[in-house]
């Protein structure tokens, strides 16, 4: 698995020296130019790098057009196409108009599978499978909780809810083993540990170890499941600390180095 991790930009090279790609948020292009500027030398520099569409931090997709205007002037390895949260149908709409005024950008299609069950979410990822050159599945849909309702937070219910769904889609033979795939964030990173011989996932996005290295917060093992991770999540998303000076660089290095070392290989 290749990862990126999102980080301020006092710090965004130093974390780009830990991190196999760079993973870009469409919406900060506008409020900074110098975070942009970050992306553009590392497309020139030849590194991999994906642009999303701001979903998780807007609560809707970034505005179309504007979002293409941005794929053709990166040209990034990869894009999401823009989707709509929870939404199988308004997703799958959104997939076809986007082939249809823009099929040609360059970049890679990823294809974000929604849904508010399983039998929308097994829907929608056939047409991703069939459509997209990389299928990309979130950590937080709802009916998780609904599956894992007695968890001591939320995060735990996603966490223990895309590791079911992962498995019950490999189970029943949905998984396109031929096709890369992406996971958009986590609830709990030690959530990772469960998917190390799913050869099919190519690459992952968290700001996790970053956001709690900034606190001062060190993942640590579990006496139980020998595991290294967090038993509690802060809230905080990392876009809104973009512009944040780092005092505990330590602990986000600390981070991302066990994030590595336990929850990937």
């Amino acid at each position: 698995m290749r990862i990126a991790h999102e980080a301020p930009l006092s710090i965004f090279k130093r974390v780009q020296t830990l991190t196999d790609y760079d993973y870009a948020l469409v919406h900060l292009f506008d409020e900074s130019p110098e975070y942009y500027q970050l992306f553009k030398d590392a497309v020139k520099k030849g590194r991999y790098v994906i642009l999303d569409n701001s979903i998780f931090e807007l609560g809707k997709a970034f505005d179309t057009d504007k979002f293409a205007e941005y794929v053709r002037e990166l040209k990034p390895s990869a894009y999401i196409i823009p989707d709509s949260l929870e939404d199988m149908a308004g997703t799958i709409a959104n997939f076809l108009d986007w082939e249809e005024f823009y099929g040609t950008m360059p970049g890679k299609k990823i294809g974000v599978v929604q849904g508010k069950n399983f039998d929308e979410i097994v829907k929608c990822y056939n047409f991703m499978s069939e459509h997209a050159d990389i299928i990309a599945i979130s950590f937080d849909y709802s009916f998780f909780q609904e599956q894992y309702p007695n968890q001591p937070t939320k995060y735990h219910s996603w966490m223990l809810g895309r590791i079911k769904l992962l498995s019950d889609l490999k189970a029943q033979s949905v998984i396109n083993e031929n096709k890369p795939h992406h996971l958009l964030g986590c609830g709990l990173p030690q959530e990772f540990a469960a998917y190390k011989s799913y050869k099919w996932i190519d690459t992952i996005d968290t700001s996790n170890p970053v956001v709690h290295g900034m606190a001062g917060i060190k993942y640590k093992k579990d006496n139980e499941t020998n595991i290294f991770g967090l038993d509690l999540k802060l809230s905080t998303k990392l876009f809104t600390m973009l512009n944040d000076e780092v005092a505990n660089l330590d602990d986000v290095v600390y981070n991302i180095n066990s994030f590595r070392a336990n929850l990937i290989t």
